[in-house]
């Protein structure tokens, strides 16, 4: 679920992924999600923990915008060397409202301070990749209604101002809904007050936030 909060927009991921990277035998398993909580987001270490019981070490770290909270641990690990690389890997990135886990299994080789910076560091990286990172937008969700034979210029204006359509409907009249930025709202209640000579209606209909890769 989306949380509504006030920000203007923020940087998060967009679904579950999975990287993993080996070294001298030693095989790190990442999975990022998206989270909207920081309950969500222990639910998820919980579940990872569970289902790699028999690993022998389940790193993590997340960052949760509200309050701005982020964890992290190195589950054994030698300090730093593990749940720090992750969590910078993030930062990094500037995502928010995101957990990894990192799962470990050892290949019975040591791989020193900078193997395991390294390593956590490349396979929370690239699990970031997988999860596909994208900019969470607040828009205004409008509503507006014109005549049929308005259509074409409302469809012409959408489009070449680049505004996010999300549906038509055909009724009496046509019920265009359009997912606006903040700064975009006005200009268009202005532009179609102008192609269709003050007959068109314009409402607000929430505020929400809209994904942009």
């Amino acid at each position: 679920m989306i949380k509504i909060s006030k920000k203007e927009s923020f940087k998060t991921v967009e679904r579950l992924a999975e990287a993993v990277f080996v070294d001298r035998k030693s095989k790190f398993i990442a999975h990022t999600k998206p989270v909207s909580s920081e309950e969500e987001a222990l639910d998820f270490l919980s579940k990872m923990r569970s289902e790699y019981s028999d690993a022998n070490h389940n790193v993590y770290a997340y960052i949760i915008d509200e309050n701005n909270i982020f964890r992290y641990s190195d589950d054994g690990e030698p300090s730093g060397t593990s749940g720090m690389p992750v969590l910078d890997t993030m930062r990094k990135e500037g995502v928010v409202d995101v957990i990894t886990v990192v799962t470990r299994y050892f290949g019975g080789t040591l791989l020193g301070t900078g193997g395991l910076v390294h390593a956590y560091g490349t396979v929370a990286s690239e699990c970031l990749k997988n999860a596909g990172i994208i900019t969470r937008v607040l828009c205004d969700s409008v509503l507006a209604k014109v005549d049929y034979t308005l259509l074409g210029k409302v469809q012409y204006l959408v489009s070449s101002k680049g505004y996010c359509l999300e549906k038509t409907d055909y009724a009496d009249d046509v019920e265009i809904t359009v997912n606006l930025r903040k700064d975009e709202t006005e200009n268009f209640k202005k532009e179609l007050a102008e192609i269709s000579a003050g007959k068109a209606t314009f409402k607000i209909l929430c505020e929400k936030y809209i994904d942009i890769k």
